[in-house]
């Protein structure tokens, strides 16, 4: 049985910044992963990950984005690769809409930097998309994507090369408290720890052995060849996010070469989504990609053409849609980290240094009160 300050299970976008943050510290940390780092077995991969900072969903996220992007800054410039894609973003939809007015309001609230745009400044900016005329939008300089892939692996070497002892192919069978000890039962033996942090996604809630409100949905990317790709590049194109009369949002990429993953360009729903199994069937059902393609022919006709690929991302949220980072309701010697599909990956660096303060000291600076798993206690 091997000692260690933290045990983290799961590397994957919170796991392996937790992982590098710890590291840092000179914690003694070991990382466990039941696939390969980076995989597609979650929900952290698919080449393109969106972050804003003027954050519509709450304005308590706004702090945690700018420092998260200031961490993302930072781990471009520690790992020599373009983890972070600063591109801009524009946010459209019907006047009054939640995503363009609760944007403004926040990005008013923190002094952020942002443009009100009319229906015929849309259109004169991003003559890309054909909107109705009762649209207005929103747009922010500070914004842009993330390569999930390159975050995660840019971590875990960052983590390794801090000391941190990292390994893949291990699952774990489970975990006991004793004292001031955690243990934990792995395919490659016992390890034991004065913390453990649980970052296990959409297996997070059988692993705590705690019921936790999550919900396990698939959700359709799809990438389509455009017949003339100039209009649609990184540099000529922002990320953007259109709101969907259905509820939820069309988003999308510039495109940009080099990425890992399919070539083309990338757009995807976010709404609800078919209920699955974690482990369960990933390949595209015929059909899931529809709705983006109709989103193309009515509204950004520059991106016609066939479809190169559609791809199963598994969301694990919440049943508020916020996160959940918490002690274990009966274990003082545990961390629950869960529910950050659909918007947590941006976050993934800062809530990598939440879960260090968290494990090494107990208690953290950052604004993350309102995340606790007490709030479904009503």
């Amino acid at each position: 049985m091997s000692g260690y300050d933290v045990i983290v299970v799961g590397v994957g976008a919170m796991g392996s910044a937790a992982c590098c943050h710890l590291a840092r510290r000179g914690v003694r940390v070991l990382g466990l992963e039941r696939a390969g780092i980076p995989n597609e077995r979650g929900s952290s991969h698919g080449q393109s990950r969106m972050i804003r900072c003027a954050y519509y969903e709450h304005p308590d996220y706004v702090p945690l984005l700018c420092r998260s992007w200031e961490l993302w800054e930072q781990l471009n410039a520690e790992s020599g690769r373009n983890c972070l894609v600063p591109t801009g973003g524009l946010y459209a939809g019907p006047a009054g809409c939640e995503l363009v007015e609760a944007s403004i309001e926040s990005a008013h609230a923190h002094g952020l930097d942002y443009e009100c745009l009319d229906h015929a400044a849309i259109a004169d900016r991003f003559p890309q998309f054909v909107l109705p005329d009762h649209f207005t939008a929103m747009y922010e300089p500070r914004a842009g994507f993330l390569v999930p892939e390159w975050c995660i692996e840019s971590h875990v070497e960052l983590a390794r090369r801090h000391g941190a002892d990292i390994r893949e192919g291990v699952a774990v069978r489970g975990w006991s408290t004793e004292g001031d000890s955690v243990t934990v039962s792995t395919t490659a033996g016992d390890f034991s720890a004065a913390h453990l942090v649980l970052c296990a996604g959409a297996w997070m809630p059988e692993l705590a052995r705690v019921s936790v409100p999550l919900s396990v949905t698939r959700q359709p990317l799809t990438w389509v060849r455009p017949a003339d790709p100039e209009p649609l590049q990184l540099g000529t194109l922002p990320c953007w996010a259109v709101d969907r009369a259905e509820g939820g949002l069309h988003y999308g990429f510039p495109m940009t070469p080099g990425l890992p993953g399919p070539q083309g360009f990338k757009l995807a729903v976010h709404a609800a989504g078919i209920p699955m199994d974690p482990e369960g069937d990933r390949e595209a059902m015929p059909g899931e990609e529809a709705d983006s393609l109709e989103f193309i022919a009515r509204h950004l006709p520059a991106a016609s053409g066939p479809v190169e690929t559609v791809r199963i991302c598994m969301y694990t949220n919440s049943t508020d849609e916020h996160f959940i980072i918490d002690r274990h309701p009966g274990h003082d010697h545990v961390t629950i980290v869960g529910g950050f599909s659909g918007h947590g990956f941006k976050m993934a660096s800062v809530f990598g240094e939440v879960i260090a303060d968290l494990a090494a000291t107990g208690a953290t600076d950052q604004p993350v009160g309102f995340l606790t798993l007490d709030r479904f206690d009503d």
